[in-house]
């Protein structure tokens, strides 16, 4: 079943994201440092290429970008500095990877923007920054880091910005804040799992049957070990195979049975287990791991 989200807000976003960018000086893009392929939208980099006046003489150019890695603290550091090293080699992009929980995380930010906007500095004008990312990646939060105040609403869910807020950062620094974009199709249905289970996309539009087993079968092929740390499984050979089909219902079937997702006759309800699978997944349970590679 493959997942599509695209409410009417986010394709209003897609084209205020297109005039935003000829007024746009930086562009930072927030991505999942769990997910950075799943969660960056190939419309922005299409969106930033070629545009008119921002090339020398006023031909046109490509628009600066910073990628911030959040959630840095719940990813795979190896998996991260790979990341690092894939999207350091593409053209006219800086990448860091943040904890946003953290204050100082955010603290050079301000420096970075103004060193890729020099002819507004030069001219002392406003650097004038967009910000965008999928739902529930943390553009809010950066806001009201940057800016020292809560002056952007946050929320744990997905869908809490509605429409572009302007904020004053310094004299010469103006943010945007953009609602969180998808785009409207995943070709690849890997993508569209991802971003489920990692929480960007409500899950009252997707199907805990479905993302359980999804993150499951990963998890016993990448993080057995952390697995077996946190279900306490005694017997590393109680863990089924990754190679077999039915390996991630078994796990889920296994871990429903030592958490108590049971129903009558002493069957494990498998959509509550998968539910907390997940939840434990998102929230760091597992320890850090990463949903890809590049």
């Amino acid at each position: 079943m493959p997942i599509q989200w695209f409410p009417g807000h986010m394709n209003t976003t897609r084209n205020q994201l297109t005039e935003l960018m000829p007024r746009t000086d930086v562009v930072i893009e927030l991505l999942d440092a769990r997910l950075p392929g799943s969660s960056s939208n190939p419309l922005l980099d299409e969106l930033r290429r070629n545009v008119p006046g921002k090339g020398p003489e006023g031909r046109p150019g490509d628009v600066p970008c910073i990628t911030l890695l959040t959630k840095d603290d719940l990813a795979d550091p190896e998996a991260t500095a790979k990341w690092r090293d894939e999207f350091h080699n593409r053209r006219g992009v800086q990448t860091l990877a943040v904890n946003l929980s953290d204050k100082r995380a955010t603290k050079n930010i301000p420096k970075l923007i103004r060193r890729l906007a020099p002819q507004r500095v030069e001219k002392n004008k406003p650097v004038r920054v967009t910000i965008v990312g999928i739902p529930n990646v943390g553009k809010s939060t950066l806001v009201n880091m940057l800016r020292g105040k809560s002056v952007a609403r946050t929320g744990d869910e997905p869908a809490v910005t509605k429409g572009p807020q302007e904020i004053k950062l310094d004299r010469d620094i103006v943010l945007t804040d953009t609602p969180g974009i998808l785009w409207p199709k995943f070709d690849d249905e890997a993508i569209g799992l991802n971003l489920a289970v990692s929480g960007a996309i409500k899950d009252t539009a997707t199907d805990y049957d479905l993302l359980g087993p999804h993150a499951a079968r990963y998890l016993l092929a990448q993080y057995p070990d952390r697995l077996i740390e946190r279900y306490k499984i005694k017997d590393p050979a109680d863990l089924p195979d990754p190679e077999d089909e039915n390996a991630p219902f078994a796990f889920i079937e296994l871990i429903g049975r030592k958490r108590g997702c049971l129903i009558a006759g002493g069957e494990v309800e498998m959509s509550r287990a998968s539910e907390l699978l997940l939840r434990e997944l998102r929230g760091g349970k597992l320890g850090r791991v990463s949903l890809e590679l590049p």
